[in-house]
């Protein structure tokens, strides 16, 4: 049976340093994060960590930050109740809600059911929900969709759910794509293919909407990509970065001939609507 190293860091401010230590330790081998009131648990099987993990993690040495932190283990069959009494669920405008599947069921147009597991992609991060917002907000019938870099699968759901002809998911991590998988199957969503892997997969296959909440500089790379796949007058919905980055964001969008429409931003994170 698995053993787990979880890590509580208390972090003060909050915001932004605990994204940033969220993406610094994920680099080293954490697998799971869940965010509270005052920080971040961090969760890492025992036989991938050691020693001196933490000396790699720069946000750590900030000066404008006070992060402390203590860790003890935890087995496996404790550790998935931790998610169980970690994990709480979300509503977005009263027309969605994501949850697990030991949550009641929610009165709302869109009941999303996630298993999260150790797969980024709940709805409880900026990003995430700002893409959920987007979907809600934009009609998605008989579209095809693209969700690059999908984590649990729950922004491709949602597009099913809005009765999009077909979406593709798909995700670099092996962990996210059998997640994926899984989510896609407990919420009754046959028009979703969930692949393992990045843009190469794309080759010539087109779509009407590309929903895209990875991280800066993935976007800036794979903009290009995405817009080779976009159906003329397509929609590109990207999170994943700060408002510091939208002129980067937007000056690669539009070399690639795609026009800002719309952002929306929270606690610095921003999520844009690009048009083709």
């Amino acid at each position: 049976m698995s053993i787990y190293i979880e890590y509580s860091f208390k972090i003060e401010p909050l915001h932004p340093a605990s994204d940033i230590l969220i993406a610094e330790l994920g680099e080293v081998g954490f697998e799971s994060f869940v965010e509270n009131d005052d920080g971040v648990l961090a969760y890492i099987q025992k036989e991938d960590w050691r020693d001196d993990i933490l000396n790699a993690i720069q946000i750590l040495k900030h000066p404008d930050f006070k992060i402390s932190q203590s860790y003890t283990e935890i087995p496996q069959e404790n550790w998935n109740a931790d998610w169980e009494r970690n994990f709480k669920p979300i509503q977005i405008d009263n027309r969605c809600a994501v949850r697990a599947p030991f949550h009641k069921k929610m009165e709302v147009e869109y009941d999303i059911v996630i298993e999260p597991k150790m797969s980024f992609g709940t709805g409880h991060h900026e990003t995430t929900r700002m893409m959920l917002q987007f979907i809600l907000d934009h009609d998605f019938e008989a579209l095809s969709v693209l969700d690059m870099g999908s984590g649990t699968g729950v922004l491709a759901i949602l597009a099913a759910m809005k009765s999009a002809t077909y979406v593709d998911a798909i995700d670099i991590d092996t962990w996210c794509f059998l997640n994926a998988k899984e989510n896609v199957a407990r919420n009754g969503c046959p028009q979703i293919n969930v692949y393992e892997g990045d843009v190469a997969l794309l080759g010539k296959l087109k779509y009407d909407v590309i929903l895209a909440n990875i991280n800066r500089n993935t976007l800036l790379r794979d903009i290009p990509v995405y817009v080779k796949n976009l159906n003329k007058n397509g929609i590109l919905f990207v999170s994943g970065f700060y408002a510091e980055d939208i002129p980067m964001i937007s000056a690669k969008c539009a070399e690639n001939g795609l026009r800002w429409e719309k952002n929306l931003e929270k606690n610095r994170w921003v999520a844009a609507k690009y048009v083709f």
